[in-house]
């Protein structure tokens, strides 16, 4: 049986969750500063990490949960009948909730970025009753990450730990609003990390955490937090049936890295080179090798050039149909979501050392990303 071509869109020309506008200045204001130092966007607390032993739960959340907010959402709907008509008001309003977290004593808030699309209103309620009006900094679709601020001073803050060293079997806790049930704690386990096959929204640029932790709508950019009291994620997405009790977190260093460009900027930046890819296989090398002049691939696994945009920065730096990636920026890289997330962790302006296979020879050509087109 023909076994199907499967396409993938990369930041490279990534398939993703909405469209923006091309930014042409902001590659090049990230090439002029990238080595001024980030926002500061967390404090963090000055006190050890708690050790994993009795109640750690608890004390994680005692920790933790102070700093946890619930925040309402009211967007204004037309209603074209409502004004053409008389059937009702010209303008409806559309409620939302979710969470999320304090990072910063001054009134700085994660969350997630689908909890304040589009909103006209936002209200941010601490577990002590203190209510305020939130202002939307930015957000990232693509990755589900927005940054909200209050007028405050000496708010309790989360502190933020290292999700690269997240380890499966390790405790995950999730502390927020679901249903509206405030400041609702549920435990469970680090199931998987790094999982960029978990069908969530279009994009790949979330390496995300999965745990068995339950999580419902309203936990929405609230922490995932470790047995030691740090935050190590934001709640983001579930897996509906079939496939159900699965819950997935943006990691929390990622977070933070989309929440510093938004702070700075008021928006992302996603680095993009112009090529799409294909997972390759032994048997998929074997079909491209058959029914392909161009092409005369090895029949391994890897990740395989199948298109090269037109005055793309991937067609600027040399890389070419047929070639293999077998490193980004010095990683190794698998599959196209390696690449993706490879080629994420850049800066747009800066060169990037890609190294392909061409001919049985390996080739590193340096790659100037340019910032992601926003209708991509």
């Amino acid at each position: 049986m023909q076994r199907p071509k499967r396409w993938i869109g990369l930041s490279l020309i990534v398939t993703t969750l909405t469209s923006c506008s091309l930014m042409p200045d902001l590659g090049r204001r990230n090439a002029e500063l990238p080595e001024s130092k980030p926002p500061v966007v967390n404090d963090q607390p000055r006190v050890a990490p708690l050790q994993p032993g009795e109640n750690v739960i608890v004390r994680a959340v005692e920790r933790v949960g102070p700093a946890v907010v619930r925040i309402d959402t009211v967007k204004e709907i037309s209603n074209p009948l409502g004004r053409m008509l008389g059937l009702g008001p010209s303008t409806q309003r559309q409620q939302g909730q979710g969470s999320g977290f304090i990072t910063r004593a001054n009134g700085l808030i994660f969350t997630n970025e689908h909890v304040v699309r589009g909103a006209d209103r936002v209200a941010v309620t601490l577990p002590d009753g203190r209510r305020f009006n939130g202002k939307v900094l930015g957000g990232d679709p693509l990755t589900d990450v927005a940054v909200v601020k209050v007028v405050a001073d000496n708010l309790p803050v989360a502190s933020l730990g290292n999700s690269d060293l997240l380890r499966p079997g390790e405790w995950a806790i999730a502390i927020g609003n679901p249903f509206g049930l405030n400041n609702t704690v549920t435990a469970g386990i680090i199931s998987a990390v790094g999982r960029t096959d978990a069908n969530i929204g279009e994009g790949q640029r979330v390496p995300y955490i999965q745990t068995d932790a339950a999580v419902n709508p309203g936990n929405s950019g609230g922490p995932l937090i470790s047995a030691t009291g740090q935050v190590i994620g934001m709640n983001t997405a579930i897996r509906k049936a079939p496939g159900a009790g699965l819950s997935f977190a943006v990691p929390i260093n990622l977070t933070k890295r989309i929440a510093q460009q938004i702070v700075r900027t008021g928006q992302a930046s996603h680095p993009f080179i112009g090529v799409h890819l294909l997972e390759l296989t032994p048997e998929v090398a074997r079909e491209i090798n058959t029914n392909s002049t161009r092409c005369n691939l090895p029949e391994t696994n890897g990740v395989v050039v199948v298109e090269v945009l037109e005055s793309s920065p991937a067609e600027a730096g040399g890389i070419r149909q047929c070639d293999l990636i077998l490193r980004v920026n010095d990683t190794a890289v698998d599959n196209p979501a390696d690449v993706q997330l490879a080629v994420d962790r850049g800066l747009v302006g800066r060169s990037m050392p890609i190294t392909v296979q061409r001919d049985g020879l390996e080739q590193v050509l340096q790659v100037q990303p340019r910032e992601l087109p926003r209708d991509r």
